[in-house]
């Protein structure tokens, strides 16, 4: 459901991502420097004394197995400022951690702010083993509609879907279908594209919270949702989304920026 003036409520405001304090940078375990204050590492990349990518386990984890992937040495608070290397890098570990532990389901996944879920601020992501695919996965049938395309790029497509949940949602899918996201060769361009998708809106709103996904089932792809709005009664007990932004709207938008 679409309804434009509902995003100019009273208390519609959402959350931001404040810059680093001098506090932050020296209490931040996921900084260069900083290695005794996480867990023994399962995997760094490039391996030896200069890493770029860490991944070790969640000291808070929800799941038998859950992992955090380090994005970077650098403090930086978004997936957007990473550098193409980082990225290919964060891609290469999410692929071997998979194969490393090739049981389950991985849900791959990315909280970007405190609203969206995220602990401590550094970017990273992390990995979570399901004993078999959660719901949406499951459920999944026939193609997938990536609805208003935004850009078309390395065999894959951007795109706002028709069923927004809310403004700016987006899916990152192959332009041919695949199964297997953690082993395709796509998915290190996929994770460029979201490092794109995130650097324009933040051009248009600032630096906001947002969570991302890979839905890795029959039609692979991730999706992306801005923390823009926050679900309240009518979405959480109806599952009945009021989105502000039509789709149409949003990628015109993102075209732009």
């Amino acid at each position: 459901m679409f309804a434009p003036a509902r995003g100019r409520r009273p208390g519609a405001a959402r959350g931001t991502i404040p810059p680093p304090t001098p506090e932050e940078l020296e209490e931040c375990p996921f900084c260069a420097g900083h290695e005794e204050r996480t867990p023994p590492e399962t995997l760094r990349l490039p391996e030896g004394d200069e890493w770029t990518v860490r991944v070790v386990p969640n000291l808070y984890r929800a799941l038998e197995r859950q992992e955090v992937v380090v994005h970077t040495p650098r403090h930086v608070h978004s997936f957007a400022e990473l550098e193409e290397r980082e990225i290919d890098l964060v891609a290469e570990a999410w692929r071997r951690r998979r194969e490393a532990v090739p049981d389950g389901y991985v849900h791959a996944f990315v909280n970007e702010g405190r609203d969206a879920g995220a602990s401590l601020p550094h970017s990273h992501s992390q990995l979570a083993w399901l004993t078999e695919a959660p719901p949406a996965v499951a459920a999944e049938t026939g193609e997938l509609d990536p609805g208003e395309v935004v850009l078309e790029r390395d065999g894959l497509v951007l795109g706002c879907p028709p069923g927004s949940r809310l403004p700016y949602e987006l899916v990152i899918a192959p332009l041919a279908e695949e199964a297997d996201g953690l082993r395709s060769d796509l998915l290190a361009p996929a994770l460029r594209l979201l490092g794109e998708a995130i650097r324009r809106l933040r051009r248009l709103e600032g630096a906001f919270p947002w969570n991302a996904w890979l839905h890795d089932g029959h039609c692979w792809h991730l999706e992306i949702v801005p923390r823009l709005a926050v679900f309240a009664g009518l979405e959480l007990g109806a599952g009945i989304y009021v989105n502000s932004l039509p789709p149409e709207h949003a990628a015109a938008a993102l075209r732009d920026a």
